[in-house]
């Protein structure tokens, strides 16, 4: 199997028609190998140096795509443990979704949280967040789709925006095949999560589309396991 170009391919989380409770499943699965891979401490930095940066103010941010909301809800948790005033929505396509996020925000104390269904390629995104993010998303779309939705973000942030997501690799695709085996139940996530790595950007791919998009100085670094951030600001310090 080569890697050399993207292989993209329906992975069966993006069905319409998937039945709610498969969802659930997979949405649990995801929300381990999101703690496994630390999704969170990902993205978590920059978000804090935005809090640091306005600590007389609630820093709001938005997660498109949030998925089953631990990524969002594990952001608030650490804004909580570090004592700064980070509030944090999402949206996504999936009413299955939204619901698991919101269920999620409410156990652990994150009620104010609000989680809306929305279709990024035909809806606004909501204004008025210091920072809009999305995680582990964006190898989901073609070039055209993908740069929709960054010029999307790009216009609904005030200040920063945030873009993690896999790196297409040979060593990748065996950590994503290993790693979706051993720490999920689901037949959903063993086979979306090797087809996300064969779907995803190289770094030098996602630079590339980011300056089409109107991202110009945005920076990227690179994390375990084969995973980026994206960091584009607004405003240039």
């Amino acid at each position: 199997m080569s890697l050399h170009k993207r292989r993209r391919q329906p992975e069966l989380m993006d069905a319409p028609s998937l039945d709610p409770a498969l969802h659930r499943q997979a949405l649990a699965g995801l929300r381990t190998l999101n703690w496994v891979t630390c999704s969170v401490a990902i993205v978590w930095p920059s978000i804090l140096r935005v809090a640091q940066a306005s600590p007389e103010r609630v820093v709001r941010v938005l997660d498109v795509a949030c998925g089953g909301g631990d990524v969002a809800c594990g952001v608030m948790q650490r804004a909580r443990a570090a004592g700064v005033n980070v509030q944090v929505d999402g949206c996504d396509l999936s009413i299955t979704a939204i619901a698991a996020s919101q269920e999620l925000a409410n156990q652990m104390g994150f009620a104010d949280a609000k989680f809306l269904s929305t279709d990024v390629l035909k809806d606004q995104l909501p204004a008025g967040y210091d920072v809009v993010m999305c995680s582990l998303f964006l190898h989901h779309f073609d070039d055209p789709q993908t740069l929709q939705i960054l010029q999307s973000m790009r216009s609904a942030t005030e200040n920063l925006l945030l873009i993690s997501d896999l790196h297409r690799s040979t060593w990748g695709y065996f950590l994503a095949w290993v790693g979706c085996h051993l720490f999920s139940r689901s037949a959903i996530v063993h086979l979306d999560g090797p087809r996300s790595v064969e779907g995803a950007y190289t770094c030098q791919e996602f630079v590339a589309l980011a300056k089409e998009a109107g991202l110009e100085g945005c920076q990227l670094s690179r994390h375990w396991p084969e995973r980026f951030l994206l960091e584009w600001r607004k405003h240039a310090d």
